[in-house]
């Protein structure tokens, strides 16, 4: 998340070491602002051609993007409150309002799909006559809107709230390139059935890229282990380092989008062994695991406390 700022020497225990590196903001949020402006225009003439030419693609694509209006700027609300500093009651700051952003997000994308697949089924049964080419002039220039919002917020920080935006504009250009494929086959064929049946398909994309979504924010607020990291390869790495004799208590979460968090119990031969090791262990998580924020609680093997009391996860080889 944009650039990291290291703080060290909080204390959790004797001789303790915590690291953080926070994601500053940066000039975010343009990408945001334009595909809002964008999809909010595009999406009311988008809605009133639908009515005219009674076409379920127009209509559903247009409900998506009304859906992405307030997506997006749920989205921007989401950053604007992220750059909160932290406080004494939110210590990590307001980083994490941008994973209940993109869970909101999901869920709405949810209500969309399940009101476009109602609508179909609906219109598979009772076909209404479609104007073709009208769908396909409104479809070319949705095709185009969406394009561009796509690029703008591709130039976004990448996080699971801008993926989260993207996906919503991803659905309208697929949804933009279906009503163009539905209008091309009713001007040139006079099938109607292709409306609703390109509006599942519609539906079911979607669906797919949702589910994903949703797993992965779920697996943040569950606080799972990064899906790009292994947590007993970064156990084995840590015990390891020289110094080490053993790894255990070991912790990966994610606090925000780019931003993990790892704890663990270090156990170290002497407490003169310490200073080293920790460095030594900052180093490689951040350098092979792009680990930053990281608090590490030494344990001294020839204490008298130690022996019998810990067992070990991960020895030194």
């Amino acid at each position: 998340m944009g650039d990291s700022h290291p703080h060290q020497g909080h204390d959790h225990g004797p001789g303790a070491g915590h690291s953080h590196h926070h994601g500053a903001s940066g000039a975010r949020g343009r990408g945001l602002q334009i595909g809002l402006g964008l999809t909010l225009l595009f999406a009311g003439c988008e809605a009133v051609a639908g009515v005219w030419a009674h076409s379920l693609a127009l209509l559903s694509d247009a409900g998506h993007m009304f859906s992405d209006t307030l997506a997006l700027g749920l989205s921007l609300f989401a950053m604007w409150l992220a750059r909160r500093p932290p406080s004494a009651r939110h210590s990590y700051g307001f980083v994490r309002t941008e994973i209940l952003a993109a869970l909101a997000n999901g869920l709405i994308l949810l209500a969309v799909v399940t009101a476009i697949a109602v609508e179909a089924i609906a219109r598979l049964r009772h076909p209404e006559p479609v104007a073709g080419f009208v769908v396909m002039a409104v479809a070319a220039v949705g095709i185009a809107v969406n394009t561009g919002v796509v690029f703008a917020l591709s130039r976004e920080v990448r996080t699971l709230n801008t993926r989260s935006a993207i996906l919503h504009v991803l659905g309208d250009l697929v949804g933009s390139a279906a009503a163009l494929m539905a209008g091309a086959v009713i001007y040139f064929t006079g099938w109607m059935p292709i409306d609703p049946i390109l509006s599942l398909v519609i539906a079911l994309l979607i669906l797919y890229s949702t589910l994903r979504l949703l797993r992965e924010v779920v697996n943040i607020l569950m606080e799972g282990v990064p899906e790009h990291l292994d947590l007993p390869a970064v156990g084995r790495r840590m015990a390891g380092v020289p110094g080490v004799v053993s790894i255990h208590d070991l912790h990966i979460w994610t606090v925000s989008s780019g931003l993990p968090a790892l704890s663990a119990h270090v156990v170290v031969r002497r407490d003169t062994d310490w200073a080293g090791v920790l460095a030594a262990l900052q180093d490689v998580l951040v350098q092979e695991f792009r680990i930053a924020h990281v608090t590490l609680q030494p344990e001294i093997l020839d204490l008298p406390d130690h022996r019998g009391r810990i067992i070990p996860i991960y020895h030194h080889p």
